[in-house]
């Protein structure tokens, strides 16, 4: 070893002369062999778990596929780095623990944000494999939710690790925490809105929703943490504050089951002989209507004596709930409601008066 050393100086190469040079090649190697070890076995194991019928295994190798090799060339830098330091005691290479603290902390926070962005996709991928509906709102919440997590808990273990105080960091953050909060009560007063509407899920994007309370109807295309966007019917958007609906009625048409047809048909009082027949035909023609739903309330009966008609309510619901296809529903009942009223020789009253004249030619009082 002195002879290697001497030849070295002799050379003029005094870095092949340091003592610490051998450790740190086999140090550079282990780590060479070590990352491809890992790399080649990854791989494998990638292969493996996509012949598997589960898809979380192929998830959690996608996460790792980049993360672990990185956490591997950080330990082995680092260690040969601790090698020079214990023979050279140069104090800047006593930073090198915490840096190397710190390069770990990134590769599993990073592990964690692939393995949840991975996870979030592989869901979407197998209920729309499936054929189930996917509510994506609700999904991309929750992955920005983990992955925000993830961060904040990364920087504050990074932070803690490079020696700064956290318990008087989140000291202060509480009272400032305080403060802003008070100046951005309506901001918090969205994001609370908006998260009550993830859990409670009251619409999702693409739901037709309308409130009583406000002048809001439309369909919904945006959830975001401050507002929700709404497409009204004339194609203008309107942007409504998060917050707005916990305090307000919405109403869900889209959720509907079945869509109602609620019609009074007046019928001549000359027609009072036949009311009973046409109830009972529009009863039947409606039992046998194939877009009707007769597991629902059907009501079909004579009403009133109006001023001018006999009415008649016709009361039941549609199986579509589409509005297009209820209309048209809807005008092919009615059709045939006529066509019953027209075979039984009657017709539909509209607006009249009857002045009796008396025997002496006056209007009778």
């Amino acid at each position: 070893m002195n002879e290697l050393k001497n030849f070295a100086e002799n050379l003029g190469f005094t870095l092949l002369a340091e003592p610490w040079l051998p450790s740190i090649l086999i140090a550079i190697a282990t780590t060479v062999v070590a990352h491809f070890i890992a790399s080649h076995l990854l791989r494998r194991l990638l292969k493996a778990a996509q012949i598997t019928r589960s898809t979380w295994d192929n998830t959690l190798m996608h996460a790792a596929i980049k993360p672990l090799p990185m956490l591997i060339w950080i330990v082995g830098i680092s260690f040969a780095i601790a090698i020079i330091h214990e023979y050279t005691e140069n104090e800047f290479f006593s930073y090198v623990p915490v840096m190397r603290d710190v390069g770990i902390m990134l590769c599993i926070a990073w592990f964690f944000l692939r393995l949840i962005a991975e996870a979030s996709n592989n869901y979407v991928k197998i209920r729309q494999t499936e054929g189930e509906e996917v509510d994506r709102t609700t999904v991309d919440a929750l992955s920005k939710l983990g992955r925000l997590t993830v961060v904040i808990t990364t920087v504050l273990v990074v932070m803690q690790t490079m020696g700064f105080s956290i318990g008087g960091l989140l000291a202060a953050g509480g009272i400032g925490g305080f403060a802003l909060g008070f100046a951005a009560k309506d901001l918090l007063a969205n994001f609370f809105g908006g998260l009550t509407i993830y859990l409670d899920r009251p619409f999702d994007v693409g739901d037709w929703i309308r409130s009583p309370d406000k002048d809001i109807e439309g369909t919904v295309e945006l959830i975001s943490w401050r507002h929700t966007r709404i497409r009204r019917f004339n194609k203008n958007p309107i942007y409504v504050p998060n917050s707005v609906f916990t305090t307000i009625v919405v109403e869900n048409p889209s959720r509907m089951t079945n869509r109602r047809i609620n019609e009074t048909i007046g019928l001549r009082y000359q027609d009072i002989g036949v009311v009973g027949a046409i109830v009972e035909d529009i009863k039947q023609m409606l039992i046998a209507h194939p877009d009707i739903d007769t597991g629902q309330t059907l009501i079909v009966n004579f009403k009133a004596f109006n001023a001018s008609s006999l009415d008649i309510m016709v009361y039941t619901f549609t199986r579509t709930v589409v509005w297009v296809e209820f209309h048209a529903v809807k005008q092919d009942v009615l059709l045939k409601i006529a066509d019953i009223i027209a075979s039984h020789g009657a017709e539909i009253a509209f607006p009249t008066r009857t002045l009796h004249i008396a025997a002496d030619g006056m209007p009778a009082a």
